[in-house]
């Protein structure tokens, strides 16, 4: 698999050094263990260009994990895309959650006797899963203090090497929707705020990436600061958001969802009534991934009426180029080949959701921890990569001559 990064490393390091952007922002969105994909995608790019350092990180879900590895990192963007690429492919399921009989059973019964029950018996149980693996295995990659704070993001941002990185999660003690936010300047230090979205300044801890990765009812939701948190991609609306307030001029988004073709979109994935799992997968695609195609629109929109404008009537409106990469192939299809080598009582409980029912496995897909499973999501990334690096290299590039030039760069933005 290594393969198709190492084919143009000699490339990538004939192409020119960067040093700290400040104006580009990676922005990593959820999808569980969809996650591989993206970091196929950034080990390509690291092959191309070791000594990239975007200026502003955003993430969340499995992409605040992947954001805040990148935010600590201890040596180049290729070292560091390097080691999460290690990470990732050996990740196997008991390293993210507890899968024995005993437990999954435990929390599987707990669950059915409080509903059946009424309310009238409620023994203690906050999720299907147990992520305490999850927690050891972060507290450990990331170097993290005894109060959970994480170092290294503190130190690149004190070096210039870093200018944000961001977090985002969803309240479900307000509703609200809570980007974390880690800047240069120092903690505490608050940077926008409306009725259903805000960012509170902090030195980000393991209880802010866990608390971003929390999938609503299979992980338990994280309790920071007297409130409890889940996944951020519930509430968040406007993924591009964060990057854009922190000041982002170029944002390169990569995401986890496959843009079907209309005849892909009207084939039938289930036959007959839809199981739960297909259900799950239709409800998980709307909440986590749709909204950056959504927020993807409105940003190119707005461009277009940016750059119609004279400049004296923008009023501080600025055009913002967006490159989105996105994966070839239906991760949910792919995750059906896999399903057989799941371990024997998770496997139970996903078929008993009907897994084995639907074709584009979408919900099973964020779970699927598997080694073969992620290691053909990192070789797609790379793959696709790959296929787009012409794209992405003039993406880059537009930074250094933006930079030379005192300006953006006249280029329409690319999706």
């Amino acid at each position: 698999m290594s393969g198709v990064g190492n084919r143009e490393s000699g490339v990538g390091r004939a192409l020119i050094g960067m040093s700290t952007d400040s104006q580009l922002a990676f922005v990593l969105g959820g999808g569980g263990a969809r996650a591989a994909y993206q970091v196929g995608v950034l080990r390509h790019i690291a092959s191309r260009h070791p000594d990239l350092a975007p200026g502003i990180l955003t993430g969340v879900s499995a992409g605040g994990i992947i954001a805040a590895h990148l935010a600590a990192r201890l040596g180049s963007f290729a070292e560091s895309a390097a080691r999460l690429s290690e990470l990732w492919l050996e990740l196997r399921i008991d390293k993210v959650f507890k899968v024995g009989p005993l437990g999954l059973g435990s929390r599987v019964g707990r669950w059915g006797t409080k509903l059946l029950s009424g309310g009238a018996r409620t023994p203690r149980v906050r999720s299907l899963l147990d992520t305490s693996p999850l927690r050891e295995l972060l507290e450990h990659t990331l170097r993290a203090e005894a109060d959970g704070t994480v170092p290294g993001i503190a130190r690149n941002l004190q070096a210039g090497r870093l200018d944000a990185v961001a977090l985002t999660a969803s309240s479900y003690t307000t509703g609200q929707s809570i980007t974390w936010v880690e800047r240069r300047e120092g903690c505490g230090r608050l940077a926008w705020e409306g009725p259903r979205r805000q960012s509170v300044g902090g030195c980000l801890r393991v209880d802010h990436v866990m608390a971003s990765a929390a999938l609503p009812f299979f992980f338990p939701a994280v309790q920071v600061e007297g409130a409890w948190y889940g996944d951020g991609g519930i509430r968040l609306t406007a993924p591009l958001s964060p990057a854009i307030h922190l000041g982002a001029r170029r944002i390169l988004a990569v995401s986890t969802r496959y843009s079907r073709s209309r005849a892909e979109a009207e084939r039938p994935a289930v036959d007959g009534y839809p199981p739960p799992a297909q259900v799950a997968g239709v409800l998980m695609n709307a909440i986590f991934l749709d909204l950056l195609d959504a927020d993807a629109e409105r940003l190119q929109e707005l461009n277009r009426l940016v750059d119609r404008l004279p400049e004296d009537a923008r009023r501080g409106l600025q055009h913002i180029d967006l490159l989105v990469i996105r994966p070839s192939r239906d991760l949910g299809r792919m995750a059906n080949e896999f399903e057989a080598d799941l371990p024997r009582p998770f496997r139970f409980m996903v078929r008993g959701l009907g897994s084995r029912e639907t074709r584009s496995n979408d919900m099973l897909s964020l779970l699927m921890f598997q080694p073969d499973y992620l290691e053909r999501l990192v070789a797609l990334g790379e793959a696709d990569a790959l296929a787009r690096s012409a794209e992405i290299d003039a993406f880059l590039r537009r930074g250094q001559s933006d930079a030379a030039a005192g300006g953006r760069s006249s280029d329409p933005p690319v999706s």
